[in-house]
This record gives C-alpha cells, sequence and structure tokens, in this order.
C-alpha cells in the first residue's frame, strides 16, 4: 500500500531524508521512532502529498504519488501536530463541514459513530476552544477517520492522551488495521511503539537505521539504534 524508494528531501545543504526505502503492506501497523530532526515528519508529509521529494519516488495504493496526488489525498487520513479543527465551532459541527468536503454519505450517522468511538459524544456540542488538549486530539481522529480511508498517517496521535485514551487508541488502531487499513505513526515513546506490537522503523539522520517486529526489540535496543549502534 506504501512504497517508497530512495527518497531524497533536502532544504537547502541540510538533508531531511537521506534515501529512504520502505514498504508496507495493506493492513499493517508501523511505528516510525527516531530523534527530533529524524526525518518522521518530513515523510509523513510527502506520503500525505503536502511535500514534494527532491529525488526517489513513491507509490501508494499502487498509484505514483507524482501523478495521482488528488486520488491518494481522498484515500489518505493525515493527522498531523495542528488538530485542522476550527476553535469557535463544535465538534459536531467541524465534523459536519468535513464530511462535507469529503461527499461522506450519510454522515450524521457517520459522525455519531466516530464521537462515540473517541468518547466525545457527550460533548458534541460544545465549541473545540473549551474541549481539553487531549479531548481535541481526539476529535481530530475523528476528523481523520471520518472519510475511511485506505490509509492512515499519524503523527504522534498519542500526544496529549491520558493512559486510558492512549489505551483506547491502540484498541482501535489494531481494529483498524484488521478491517484491512494501512498505519503509518511516528512516535518518540519507545513503550508506546513495543506496546502496538507490530513493527518498528527507526530513523536516525533520514536514514532507515532499523526495521524490525517490536517483540524483536527491547527499549536498550532502540535506544542503540537512534545513535547507530546494534545493542
Amino acid at each position: 500500500m506504501i512504497e517508497t524508494r530512495k527518497l531524497v528531501k533536502t532544504f537547502g545543504p541540510h538533508s531531511a531524508l537521506d534515501g529512504v526505502s520502505l514498504s508496507i503492506e495493506r493492513g499493517e501497523i508501523v511505528a516510525l521512532v527516531g530523534p527530533n530532526g529524524a526525518g518522521k515528519t518530513t515523510l509523513l508529509r510527502i506520503l500525505a502529498t503536502l511535500a514534494r521529494p527532491t529525488s526517489g519516488s513513491v507509490r501508494m495504493a499502487g498509484l505514483d504519488v507524482a501523478r495521482a496526488g488528488i486520488e491518494i489525498r481522498r484515500r489518505v487520513g493525515f493527522l498531523s501536530h495542528r488538530s485542522l479543527l476550527y476553535d469557535d465551532l463544535s465538534a459536531d459541527q467541524n465534523l459536519h463541514f468535513y464530511a462535507r468536503m469529503y461527499d461522506v454519505p450519510d454522515a450524521s450517522t457517520r459522525i455519531e459513530e466516530l464521537l462515540t468511538d473517541v468518547g466525545l459524544l457527550d460533548r458534541r456540542a460544545e465549541p473545540v476552544r473549551t474541549l481539553s488538549r487531549g479531548m481535541q486530539q481526539r476529535l481530530a481522529l475523528a476528523r481523520v477517520l471520518l472519510h475511511r480511508p485506505d490509509m492512515l498517517l499519524l503523527d504522534e496521535p498519542h500526544s496529549g492522551l491520558d493512559l486510558m485514551a492512549a489505551d483506547a487508541l491502540t484498541r482501535l488502531l489494531a481494529e483498524l488495521s484488521t478491517a484491512g487499513r494501512t498505519i503509518l505513526l511516528t512516535t518518540h515513546d519507545l513503550g508506546f511503539a513495543a506496546q502496538l506490537r507490530r513493527r518498528v522503523v527507526v530513523l536516525v539522520r533520514g536514514r532507515v537505521a532499523r526495521d524490525a517486529r517490536a517483540e524483536d526489540l527491547d527499549p536498550a535496543s532502540l535506544r542503540a539504534s537512534y545513535i547507530g549502534v546494534r545493542a
């Protein structure tokens, strides 16, 4: 579903990505970890068609990102560090706005279903600005899932969540994977990456330093990968 080959992204003299080759199958959950500045967000932005690579190729669902950006955007759900929610609109109004953008059929039913899934059904009429950081993050996740995308690109999705909400997110991601959704997420939390019990890709200085099943990596091994040393 997601394939990059020798992906390079430079900003002036700085290389954010330096030859990243990655292949992710349908229904896989892949946790992308690495230190600040490793290129994690840059990779997600390129996959979400929000940035162009300097060189290399990207294919998503068999489509060349350079030629089929519009179609790919309809099949991708992207959660960035910004919630992309309107503060003065209610949770319900925000989701109805995005439902119109994506032509979501039977939007009211879909929105009620998602608000239930993220635990915000009883807060649906409240302006977003009155919601806590964690609630806004959960609502942003509902926005991402609204149009039933095939591929989810989630930049630190557990940021701002308490332990119960983070556990609920882990369960939801597992359910989405079982239903065939392909998920690539970034995280600084090595414990969260291990908790997913799926595949972990370690990105260091714009390169893939490690690509392994989570059960084959312990925290010491992951930390060692950060500095390019095998534990």
